[in-house]
């Protein structure tokens, strides 16, 4: 009896989801696009480390788009803006922040599947380098103006976190 009671502990341990980063959280998340005929659009976010070692986002699910991906704006040798992907992912450091802006990093959604319709809710998984997962429900806001409830601090751990504040 005890030993089928153990496998069976077992067993159910092991069905678990894998757990995100310890100390992972999210916090002021909202997803918009430019109009409602848009094929892309974008999530916004502070990702928070409370914990004792170092994560890193390396990729995004979302049923919103064929393809959800982790991007950046870097500028080309003529100065312009271009966005692309961050195929290493974003790191959060133990006990810090990564925000998720726009102008900056952010999640990435190309060949939406349906409008994102304000008001609405797209869900969405960040997966870590050890492949453990983190879902949220984000909101649509397409509204929202640029900084409107970002945190002030947010904005700093961005900086800090592509060595700017170092």
């Amino acid at each position: 009896m005890f030993r089928t009671f153990s496998l069976a502990a077992v067993a159910a341990v092991a069905a678990m989801p894998a757990l995100a980063c310890d100390g992972f959280s999210v916090d002021d998340a909202f997803a918009r696009t430019s109009t409602m005929m848009s094929q892309s659009g974008a999530a916004f976010m502070v990702m928070h480390n409370a914990g004792s070692a170092d994560c890193r986002v390396v990729s995004a699910r979302s049923d919103i788009a064929e393809r959800t991906e982790l991007h950046t704006h870097i500028a080309d040798a003529n100065g312009v803006m271009r966005m692309v992907e961050v195929e290493e992912g974003f790191p959060v450091a133990a006990g810090g922040e990564h925000a998720l802006a726009r102008g900056g990093d952010h999640v990435m959604f190309m060949g939406l599947n349906r409008p994102m319709e304000q008001g609405s809710t797209i869900h969405l998984t960040l997966v870590f380098e050890d492949g453990s997962e983190y879902a949220l429900d984000v909101p649509v806001d397409n509204e929202r103006m640029p900084m409107q409830g970002m945190q002030q601090g947010a904005m700093q751990g961005q900086g800090m976190m592509h060595g700017q504040n170092n």
